[in-house]
């Protein structure tokens, strides 16, 4: 057993009204990111390259217009639909619609390693855990359902449901008002800094995700484990 896995698996503190008497009680809200810590991102540029390759579709066609419309289609402006009739249903194909669409959500896989430690961190119920996170609607109810979020997190604070993106200072304030959630008494785990600069700005607590090992050992410093 690795050493942040018997952290997990140490004793909990005793728990009053949902949080620890020992535990940090100013930090009250845990946001995590999905793509990147939870799992692989969505349809990063990874994802892309490895979709326009398979499908034999032009890559530098698709991305000059993957980027006209990425905004809308990750704010809820656009449904995947109409994404794919702009980036890739705007001529004749020889594959289809849907074993496009399937691909795309077949690249989307979880990092069981750091939901482990999302889960403590839910059951240890020190804080109330949620997401921050880029997605469409279609990648971002799949990747909930496959990565079995809704175990952990009661709220999800996505873009194409907020209607902005990260790293877009108005995602965060709209977040933490959606949540109620004082951004001093708030932590943000993310794998960019890009997102975390703005958060860190409004005043709330950041931690980089590089793994799970030390994403346990930071979120146990602050009392969330």
């Amino acid at each position: 057993m690795k050493s942040w896995q018997r952290l997990l698996s140490g004793p909990r503190r005793v728990q009053i009204a949902g949080f620890a008497a020992e535990a940090d009680l100013s930090l009250t809200h845990v946001f995590f990111d999905i793509g990147g810590v939870l799992g692989t991102n969505g349809w990063d540029r990874e994802q892309r390259a490895r979709a326009l390759e398979k499908f034999g579709v032009e890559d530098e066609d698709f991305e000059h217009r993957h980027h006209q419309v990425v905004s809308e289609f990750e704010t809820g402006a656009m449904s995947l639909e109409e994404y794919l009739d702009v980036t890739v249903f705007h001529t004749p194909r020889l594959f289809s619609r849907e074993d496009f669409e399937l691909y795309m959500l077949s690249l989307s896989e979880p990092n069981p390693y750091s939901i482990q430690v999302a889960r403590h961190a839910a059951a240890a119920g020190r804080v109330r855990l949620m997401t921050m996170n880029n997605e469409s609607a279609v990648l971002n109810v799949h990747r909930i359902e496959h990565f079995g979020l809704k175990a952990i997190f009661p709220t999800f604070l996505s873009s194409c449901w907020l209607g902005v993106r990260k790293p877009q200072r108005a995602f965060f304030e709209r977040g933490l008002g959606i949540a109620q959630a004082e951004p001093r008494a708030s932590l943000l785990v993310d794998d960019r800094d890009q997102n975390l600069a703005p958060a860190a700005s409004l005043g709330m607590r950041t931690i980089r995700f590089t793994d799970p090992e030390s994403l346990a050992r930071q979120l146990a410093e602050h009392g969330v484990l």
